[in-house]
């Protein structure tokens, strides 16, 4: 049974409303390609109301800036529990907008949980220090929020993103306005009528559905928006930096994708590494930025790993979200779908070897087979491009020093990991790899303590961790000039 929709409008100063043109457009459900309901569309006379209506909630005699921190930190504690409430119903919405696999989305909603009460818990952190500086001076520091923040989200794990960027923001005292995904805006809305019950203040959290042109453009250069935080392609990442110093010179905060090497060495725990390199690469069907879409495998084990890569993608369930068995959905849309298998068929044609899948499954929704590649060289297509589906690429490689040079040639520096149970091959793997996240004999695993982002152009800035807050404050010195006498 498909889950209730209970928002669709835009959310700007505490109310639902209908864009300012009265436009809507439709949102889909991947599993079978129809249409879920129409949202309103917003675009730049909306963004102009949604960035004026947090301008006025930052003003520092309003509610939102008169809270103080404790204030500030249970509220967003209150909106974790509303959402561990409605968990299952939130869980539900994901999957039916996003085509996750309900048992993976009701697992993102418990790290989504822990993630709000841990940054709720940052509000009360933030602290400044005491400068030592000479003469009869007394000289400190304040940390302050920067203001207006355009908080733009990816299709891909819309509510844990949405999280992420706004509980932070919130946690260290900025407002928001917050662009989801056209693909995806469901969760979005929902988690923004549970701030509302939880008490933002009016103007705190806006919410404008739309497309990249129009309201993305016009968020990303209106001038009394403060910082930009932005998950997404590369491409759109590095127009939203340039937009950024147009009108003003914003803060901006970029994560833009990876195409991350795993490394199996000959030493390796062979299930372990087979278990973990096909979840790395087949979770959430290949759409996640982290995913091992670059798996370097020792000369010594390669044909074995690669006979056994190709058993677990045959038994890998593929279908309908919902069923308890399913272990991989759709991807997000048609044209995703199509990148994929053009990806596929650029692999075929340069050379690599086509062991399983490679095909589109059935002609209802957005199926693509899990699919293995071996003898995956670092020139072909698929070795160098983020493809954002279920494709393992499996390339071989006979040294770690040598692999190191071969994970490092990319522009992509996002995660990494090896398999190994030598403990210097993972020091120095870890050490020299150029990635924000690294795993060893694990694949995946996190948590909001930890930080995440990336080196290169996999992005700027890092989100979750005790200093997550800190990419939305901005430090002021005050300095007294002290009485010579007493």
């Amino acid at each position: 049974m498909a889950p209730q929709i209970k928002y669709t409008k835009l959310f700007i100063d505490n109310k639902w409303v209908d864009a300012v043109s009265g436009k809507t457009f439709d949102t889909y459900n991947p599993h079978d390609g129809s249409v879920i309901a129409q949202v309103a569309e917003g675009d730049e006379a909306d963004i102009n109301l949604a960035v004026a209506a947090a301008k006025r909630a930052f003003h520092r005699n309003s509610p939102w800036r008169l809270l103080d921190a404790a204030q500030r930190r249970t509220l967003l504690s209150k909106f974790a529990d509303l959402v561990e409430r409605d968990a299952g119903y939130l869980s539900e919405l994901e999957s039916y907008n996003n085509g996750m696999v309900l048992s993976n989305s009701r697992h993102l909603m418990g790290m989504a949980i822990e993630t709000i009460r841990y940054l709720a818990s940052l509000a009360d952190k933030i602290q400044g220090d005491t400068v030592p500086i000479s003469g009869d001076l007394f000289s400190y520091t304040l940390k302050q929020p920067v203001g207006v923040c355009g908080l733009i989200l990816p299709w891909n794990v819309p509510m844990l993103m949405y999280i992420n960027k706004v509980i932070t923001a919130l946690a260290a005292g900025c407002t928001v306005v917050v662009k989801p995904a056209e693909q995806t805006p469901l969760t979005a809305l929902a988690l923004t009528a549970l701030l509302q019950e939880a008490g933002v203040p009016a103007g705190v959290v806006n919410v404008v559905n739309g497309f990249g042109v129009g309201a993305g453009t016009t968020l990303t250069h209106h001038p009394d928006v403060a910082k930009i935080s932005f998950t997404g392609s590369l491409e759109v990442g590095k127009l939203i930096q340039q937009a950024a110093g147009v009108n003003n010179l914003k803060r901006v905060t970029l994560e833009l994708g990876g195409k991350s090497p795993l490394i199996i060495m000959d030493d390796a725990d062979l299930n372990l590494a087979l278990n973990f390199a096909a979840q790395g690469v087949f979770f959430h069907q290949g759409q996640i930025c982290v995913a091992a879409s670059r798996l370097f495998v020792q000369s010594g084990i390669y044909d074995k790993f690669v006979q056994g890569a190709v058993e677990l993608a045959k038994k890998r369930v593929v279908g309908d979200p919902t069923n308890p068995k399913t272990e991989q959905g759709p991807q997000i849309d048609g044209e995703m779908m199509n990148k994929v298998l053009g990806y596929i068929e650029k692999g075929k044609k340069e050379g690599a070897k086509l062991l399983i899948g490679g095909k589109q499954i059935g002609s209802s929704g957005f199926y693509v087979e899990p699919t293995v590649f071996a003898d995956v060289t670092d020139d072909m297509t698929i070795a160098k491009e983020e493809i954002f589906g279920p494709v393992q690429s499996i390339i071989k490689f006979d040294t770690l020093e040598e692999v190191l040079d071969r994970a490092n040639t990319t522009n992509y520096g996002l995660s990494a990991g090896i398999f190994t149970t030598n403990i210097n091959n993972a020091l120095q793997f870890s050490k020299h790899v150029e990635a924000g996240t690294v795993w060893v004999n694990t694949y995946l695993a996190s948590g909001p303590q930890a930080p995440f982002g990336g080196f290169k152009d996999s992005g700027l800035g890092r989100e979750n961790g005790p200093n997550c807050v800190d990419a939305y404050l901005e430090v002021k010195t005050v300095t007294i000039s002290l009485p010579k006498k007493f």
